[in-house]
């Protein structure tokens, strides 16, 4: 059967630690994240937001729970399995770049087709890194990038192939503000345009206000979630949830 969602987390519960130190980061968290859309993910320091982002991207593992990603079940595979899964139906963008020093930008931008054992398509590189803007720097080496350009080179290097999902941790945490907003527009135009199912992971108001939908998340469940957000909402709606959780600590 069809479905529009591109991923499905449902009843995900995941314990760190044993005894009476044991934390749960995530309380039974259910949430679908639907096709060629961009969605983001917020919440406060240890709402489980990250850890939802680890367990359906295939980073780490959780207790119990199902996540269906196109269809397939991550939950119980190997890490093998899921290394192989991740090197084409899953992109990553984070903060920090993680490009590799040796290889110049364009390399870095095949690197997971490399790794894959695929070839590249030369003419979707070429549409992403004139989308991106650095089409100019493709024979550069990150540490001659500024941040903002190396931050594309690894947006470009997330989509190169074509993932199921992918996902953005805090994307412009080492950015300036312009650099940010042209990052933010190009995920929400990969999302519109190309049909890219993006998840971000933020705690930047403004950056929510970016996506076509933001979930939030709280003592690791969902809680609520809108369309077409705006910085203003966002805060609104998490001024609600701090207010809920101090009523419930006094």
């Amino acid at each position: 059967m069809d479905t529009p969602f591109a991923i499905e987390a449902t009843d995900l519960v995941k314990t760190y630690g044993t005894g009476p130190t044991a934390v749960r980061a995530l309380d039974h968290a259910s949430l679908g994240i639907r096709r060629g859309r961009f969605t983001a993910i917020m919440g406060p320091s240890g709402s489980g937001k990250s850890t939802m982002m680890h367990a359906m991207a295939g980073l780490d593992t959780v207790d119990s729970g199902s996540i269906l990603l196109g269809g397939v079940e991550l939950v119980g595979m190997t890490e093998r399995e899921r290394t192989l899964l991740r090197r084409t139906r899953v992109g990553f963008i984070f903060q920090q770049y993680n490009l590799v020093p040796a290889l110049t930008a364009e390399e870095n931008i095949a690197l997971p087709l490399r790794l894959a054992g695929q070839k590249v398509d030369k003419d979707w590189v070429r549409e992403l890194t004139a989308t991106l803007g650095i089409v100019d720097r493709l024979t550069h080496r990150p540490a001659e990038l500024s941040g903002g350009q190396q931050q594309r080179v690894a947006v470009a290097r997330a989509l190169v192939t074509r993932p199921e999902v992918a996902f953005a941790d805090e994307p412009t945490g080492a950015l300036d503000s312009h650099s940010s907003r042209a990052l933010l527009a190009f995920l929400r135009r990969a999302a519109n345009e190309f049909g890219q199912t993006i998840v971000m992971v933020t705690h930047d108001a403004s950056a929510a206000g970016h996506a076509d939908r933001v979930e939030f998340l709280s003592d690791g469940r969902v809680v609520d979630g809108h369309d077409n957000p705006t910085a203003a909402t966002v805060l609104a709606s998490m001024a609600r949830f701090d207010a809920a959780r101090e009523e419930v600590a006094a």
